[in-house]
């Protein structure tokens, strides 16, 4: 009943469905399977997008032609810019979403979308021939035959549910696991392990006393994520900010007895980054308090989300000590938080495309690879759609590098260095943060999306006008001069020594206290070629950047430009490491097991030391 296909994408969480659309709108003819279409690109824990590093993943996703950024600002509630106290490289989108209407705007995009087919049920194996995937079997007996498949699992895969001493099988809290296929890979000579996430209680809001919290509201001039610019917020809803204390914490540990963590019931490792509130006192004894945000989670339900109370505690406990923090005392839970506990593949057994090393044409992106965050998903699966496509249509796989992109840093992190705790990505990651920043992701990432046909003509047109007014105005403050009767008073007021003489406006921008609008209404002549260009906030947001940390970013470029000899190094996948006895034996086993592309690949992986390096460039006469 079923016609041949170019890709099958199985599992439609956030990386499942931004695989099949990318792939779909690039020509490939696409199924979509899933175990229930009513959860496409649901949020199984926090009802929000973005954050720190992950706002720029976001945003790069949206640059690329990619749907997370569309659809987040279509259900956005909430809109905040973090980090805006540091330097722009620390600037991160965040959007708090409508849970419900985020799964329904994903699906319609997704339907809208050409090439792309949907069935519901559940995968258990991947038909193989010579080592080569050529489609999957389901739970209902079908074989659907395809070029390539993209593995898209998230939490199914052998899924369990713990909560206190009750545990049972699960992919989220009301769906079932996923069973027979982590099996089958293994057979097939993938290795895989556990890890463990959680989500904590969602709270009745009508029992919820806010005004025993802090109210953190949106930003008074929201913008977004997407680069087209298709939806601004008029009016938002707010978050709360509350705390934990030592009463909670012994509360708390009433239950640590039952703990399915502490009695080892819990075989996966969790998130060292996001860890549950029982792990949080344990591990930090000291700390006496833990902030906990409370996140509405849409525009008309009563429900409330409580991010930082992720647990797996009996759900008495976990009730218990919620109505000992200031706000909660009569608090009602709708659904007690827990701990799922699945399979994941260790990502070191792909290279950057996606694709395994072990079975040709066989994808995985997402959870399955040891990630964390809808983020990290979506941002893999988009790729994987890409990479998958392009191979069938016998072109080049589309790699980003990572200096190019946050989302080159994740995938390279992921296949040299391997995971053994659940990934997520921090801009510490980066180490040309300064040059991946969240405003120009389109200037970065367009022109790539656009040549690979994904970013549309749109996108692209908007780049070059973009380009082109940053530029003008970057050159007009570098020619234009500003005197001591224009700048002086706004000078004084911000705390900083007048001028003496004309001074170019670039020189002036120099200055940390003095920003690029404060000189427009400064200066009569400035504010004329503004208005009279029409330039608008993004694009003097983006040239006062530019200017401000000109050296800042031509030393991190000069960087890029010496390592990069290193980096495009060719190595032979297929090359023997054992037959250079000058290597450390850990060397020899790390560089056969995950066979680098490159010598800066190399150079990354965990254990191998300079003179390990130093031995294989002489190797190959470098």
């Amino acid at each position: 009943m079923f016609e041949q296909y170019d890709i099958i994408v199985v599992g439609a969480g956030h990386a499942g469905a931004e695989a099949a659309a990318a792939a779909a709108n690039l020509g490939s003819k696409v199924l979509l399977i899933t175990m229930n279409l009513q959860r496409i690109a649901q949020m199984s824990c926090n009802p929000a997008m973005g954050g720190v590093a992950k706002g720029q993943i976001v945003r790069e996703i949206d640059a690329l032609g990619g749907y997370s950024g569309i659809v987040s600002d279509k259900t956005m509630i909430q809109f905040r810019m973090l980090n805006k106290s540091k330097g722009p490289a620390m600037w991160s989108p965040r959007t708090q979403n409508d849970r419900v209407q985020f799964a329904i705007e994903w699906r319609n995009m997704l339907e809208k979308t050409p090439n792309l087919d949907f069935w519901q049920d559940t995968v258990t194996n991947i038909i193989t021939k010579e080592n080569k995937v050529v489609g999957v079997e389901t739970q209902l007996g079908q074989k659907i035959y395809a070029t390539s498949v993209i593995l898209t699992n998230g939490t199914f895969l052998n899924g369990k549910i713990h909560i206190g001493k009750n545990s049972y099988g699960g992919g989220r809290i009301g769906d079932q696991s996923s069973f027979g296929l982590t099996e089958q890979l293994r057979q097939l000579g993938f290795k895989s392990d556990r890890l463990k996430t959680g989500t904590p209680v969602r709270v009745d809001g009508r029992t919820i006393d806010f005004s025993k919290m802090e109210e953190q509201v949106g930003d008074e001039e929201p913008e977004g994520f997407s680069f087209l610019k298709q939806n601004r917020l008029t009016k938002q809803r707010s978050c709360w900010i509350t705390y934990t204390s030592p009463i909670v914490h012994d509360e708390l540990r009433l239950g640590f007895n039952d703990s399915p963590m502490f009695a080892g019931r819990i075989e996966g490792t969790g998130p060292r980054y996001c860890p549950s509130i029982e792990d949080k006192i344990e591990r930090f004894s000291e700390k006496t308090r833990h902030q906990l945000f409370v996140e509405p989670e849409g525009w008309e339900t009563i429900e409330y989300y409580v991010n930082g109370f992720s647990s797996s505690l009996p759900d008495h406990i976990q009730l218990s000590a919620l109505h000992k923090v200031p706000g909660f005392e009569n608090a009602k839970i709708f659904i007690p938080g827990y701990a799922i506990e699945y399979d994941y593949f260790p990502p070191t057994q792909l290279g950057y495309s996606l694709e395994t090393k072990l079975i040709s044409n066989l994808y995985f992106a997402g959870q399955i690879n040891g990630t964390t965050g809808y983020e990290e998903a979506a941002a893999q699966g988009l790729m994987a759609g890409i990479n998958a496509h392009l191979k069938i249509v016998n072109k080049n796989p589309f790699i980003l590098k990572r200096h190019e992109a946050y989302i080159g840093v994740l995938i390279d992190d992921l296949i040299t260095k391997g995971v053994d705790e659940p990934y997520r990505m921090f801009t510490s990651r980066a180490e040309y943060r300064i040059l991946l920043r969240q405003d120009n992701a389109d200037v970065r990432l367009t022109p790539m999306g656009y040549e690979i046909g994904l970013a549309s003509k749109e996108r692209f047109d908007r780049v070059i006008k973009k380009k082109k007014a940053i530029d003008a105005i970057i050159k007009f403050t570098k020619k234009q001069s500003i005197g001591p009767d224009e700048a002086n008073s706004l000078l004084e007021k911000k705390n900083t020594s007048p001028l003496r003489q004309k001074t170019k406006i670039s020189d002036v921008l120099l200055r940390p206290q003095i920003s690029i609008n404060e000189l427009i209404s400064a200066s009569t002549n400035f504010r004329e070629i503004i208005d009279s260009n029409k330039y608008t906030k993004e694009e003097l947001s983006a040239a006062e950047i530019l200017i401000k940390y000109d050296g800042y970013i031509e030393k991190e470029k000069e960087l890029v430009s010496k390592l990069s000899k290193l980096e495009d190094i060719p190595l032979k996948t297929d090359f023997d490491y054992h037959s250079l006895k000058s290597l450390s034996t850990e060397a020899r086993e790390k560089l056969t097991l995950i066979k680098p592309t490159t010598i800066g690949q190399a150079s990354r992986i965990s254990g191998i030391s300079p003179s390990d390096i130093s031995v294989i460039a002489v190797f190959i006469g470098r």
